[in-house]
């Protein structure tokens, strides 16, 4: 796999890792209760922003722990066992997408279990400063660990066997593409844009984003398969028969 490639699966991953929605929802949760008790601009950009900064640093935590992680046991695991476990989980993970992401009616409540659920709200009513916003925004990215999860493991996989420099290039590229619908929407909520407006795009469109998820992670299990999995296997066969 060369660099261009490698690049290009690390962006699709990111690109999945997006459209999940828990720190989007968070995050117009944690602006509506600040909006709501009538708290000035200022105090709901340095919330929201706070937010923000938590979930990309948890982002970036976890793609280079994982990545270091794989590194430091290389030796001591096959790499393509590593990527057939990559592979189911995301054919795996496609299909959860699909059945049970979002919860059946109205709304856009997501797979949480109830409990989770109502923590996560309460802790947004009572998220009054910048540092409990911060921890805010390393919860959510915690949360949604199981979703979030599969694509950091794929992008780490392949972040390994590039040059540090192209490394580096790797996880800012996923953070970037990861993030940019959160970075989005908190700029929207900053410039004055209506909290409701984006809640009613949101749940128009959740559906669409449920679908492309879903679809994107079979579609990249089934290309990391053939590249990483299967045709390695066909050469090495071939050439053991010559």
């Amino acid at each position: 796999m060369n660099t261009p490639e490698s690049l290009i699966i690390v962006a699709v991953a990111a690109l999945i890792h997006a459209s999940f929605q828990l720190s989007v929802s968070v995050l117009t949760l944690l602006s509506s209760h600040t909006i709501g008790a009538k708290r000035s601009h200022a105090r709901l950009l340095g919330l929201t922003n706070a937010f923000a900064l938590g979930v990309t640093i948890m982002t970036v935590l976890l793609l280079s722990t994982t990545a270091l992680l794989i590194k430091l046991k290389s030796s001591f695991i096959d790499q393509t066992a590593l990527w057939v476990v990559a592979c189911g989980l995301l054919f795996g993970l496609g299909v959860a997408v699909w059945i049970f992401y979002y919860r059946r009616g109205q709304g856009t409540s997501l797979w949480l279990p109830r409990g989770l659920a109502r923590y996560l709200s309460d802790r947004t009513k009572a998220t009054k400063q910048s540092a409990e916003a911060f921890g805010l925004g390393l919860s959510s990215v915690v949360a949604e660990l199981l979703f979030v999860f599969v694509p950091i493991l794929v992008s780490a996989l392949v972040l390994i066997e590039l040059s540090p420099a192209w490394q580096l290039a790797g996880i800012g590229l996923y953070t970037a593409l990861s993030l940019a619908p959160l970075l989005a929407i908190n700029a929207m909520i900053g410039s004055g844009h209506k909290i409701s407006r984006i809640q009613r795009w949101r749940e128009d469109n959740k559906r669409f984003l449920q679908f492309a998820s879903g679809g994107g992670l079979l579609v990249l299990g089934f290309y990391v398969y053939v590249d990483q999995v299967l045709t390695p296997t066909v050469l090495a066969a071939a050439n053991g028969g010559l």
